[in-house]
């Protein structure tokens, strides 16, 4: 999924950084002269690190080109949009963000749940790096068990039981239905 404005960005880009989660048919839209270059990362495994893809960044737009860094869904949720963003502003690079789809909405629309806020079932969603659950605190899992009625965990297939565990201990009951979608709409 893509807006307008983004299918714009990959079409007059000379140079399209992407990620790891970008479906490759976006790539297809690009001019046949534009270099695209893999800046993905897996867990313990980075195509590139971080401070080669901002040196990237600085790099060719510094130098003149027509810049796109394509992200996989919203480049503010747990995109480090903000990270790239303040760097392209501390080196004077004029940038312009174009909004992206974040996953968890779209993946659980394509998965046939209902809008994360129905207005029957929920009125609030929090969006949860899942990567490190061990790092919270007891009082922040409460705060987590307690706070929005939909729970949206991004990176956290491989910590589902500790993520499960720490929410039941922190006051979620055991009969809170559960949805698990692990690469929602690849294609």
């Amino acid at each position: 999924m893509i807006t307008i404005k983004g299918l714009r960005a990959i079409k007059e880009a000379d140079i399209i950084l992407y990620d790891r989660l970008v479906n490759k048919k976006l790539l297809e839209y690009a001019r046949s002269d534009a270099t695209c270059i893999f800046c993905g990362k897996k867990p313990n495994m980075h195509g590139m690190i971080q401070d080669q893809i901002n040196e990237q960044l600085v790099s060719f737009a510094k130098s003149g080109y027509i810049v796109t860094r394509l992200k996989g869904g919203d480049p503010f949720i747990f995109g480090r949009g903000g990270e790239e963003a303040l760097l392209l502003e501390k080196n004077k690079i004029i940038y312009e963000i174009v909004p992206g789809i974040t996953a968890g909405i779209s993946a659980a629309a394509y998965a046939g749940i209902p809008p994360l806020t129905h207005r029957d079932i929920s009125g609030s969603v929090s969006f949860i790096n899942g990567s490190n659950p061990q790092s919270k605190t007891i009082e922040e899992w409460r705060h987590l068990a307690n706070g929005a009625e939909t729970l949206c965990f991004y990176m956290g297939v491989k910590n589902f039981p500790i993520i499960c565990s720490k929410l039941i201990e922190a006051g979620l009951s055991k009969t809170i239905p559960v949805a698990i979608i692990h690469w929602g709409h690849v294609s």
